[in-house]
């Protein structure tokens, strides 16, 4: 947490930054008071599309960050693939949905700070559970598994898991419930998305959720990087967030 002196320094650069300095994303954004904001809205907790519209933890907080900016949200949907072609063809200014933090991402978009440390591990049914042990448990002929398009979920599957059977389904959200019903064996998810599953189906377990399949690494809002000044604006109203303790609070709603 930064003290309160430096973060007066911060509002004040903010300030500047916003009304004196932008650039021209920044510039369009002030002009139409709209943050365009790309999700695939199929990730449970962070961004999950319902019938009233959008909700999640990152919705909570990118909404959160919005009003500070006093903007409106234009909500616009992407998929796992397109994610990062769309914020580079300028479909929106933000992307958010729980997006893994990634030296491929960040070498050609910015992210915000990385929230939310997660690892690799499996959704199974909780009756096959106590088969999947291993990563070679789970790299078998007999062990099918499930997969979205599009993702670092799909590199893992692609790099680790040759030998399984590998069918794909286009709805992340949907691959929880074709395994309950036995569709299927296995989904690699992460951390978050597995406990949600897991905690709302009794048929689900979340396996390695103590020892992940992959290091720790971090989720991240991911920017278009052809504005300077809208980037540090963005970092400077998510340090606000922190200040302010609305990321704590999302995450107490969402992740906990």
């Amino acid at each position: 947490m930064k003290k309160w002196s430096q973060l007066l320094g911060a509002v004040l650069l903010g300030a500047v930054a916003f009304s004196a300095q932008a650039g021209p994303r920044l510039d369009r954004i002030q002009e139409s008071k709209t943050l365009r904001v790309g999700t695939p809205g199929d990730y449970r907790p962070f961004a999950i599309k319902t019938e009233q519209g959008y909700e999640g933890h990152d919705i909570d907080v990118i909404e959160a960050m919005a009003a500070e900016l006093g903007l409106a949200i234009e909500y616009v949907p992407t998929t796992w693939p397109n994610l990062m072609p769309d914020l580079q063809a300028d479909k929106f200014d933000i992307a958010v949905g729980g997006i893994t933090r990634t030296p491929a991402r960040i070498a050609k978009m910015e992210m915000l700070p990385g929230y939310a440390p997660f690892g690799k591990v499996a959704l199974a049914r909780s009756t096959d559970k106590s088969k999947y042990k291993t990563v070679a448990d789970l790299n078998q002929p007999s062990v099918h598994v499930i997969k979205n398009p599009g993702g670092t979920n799909e590199l893992f599957v692609l790099e680790h898991l040759k030998e399984a059977q590998v069918s794909t389904h286009d709805k992340n959200a949907e691959i929880p419930a074709l395994i309950a019903e036995g569709k299927g064996d296995i989904m690699i998810t992460e951390t978050y998305e597995a406990l949600h599953y897991s905690n709302a189906d009794s048929r689900l377990s979340a396996l390695f959720i103590d020892q992940p399949l992959t290091p720790v690494n971090y989720l991240g809002f991911m920017l278009a990087a052809d504005d300077t000044d809208y980037v540090r604006m963005m970092q400077f109203v998510w340090d606000l967030m922190d200040e302010r303790d609305v990321l704590d609070a999302a995450e107490d709603k969402w992740l906990k």
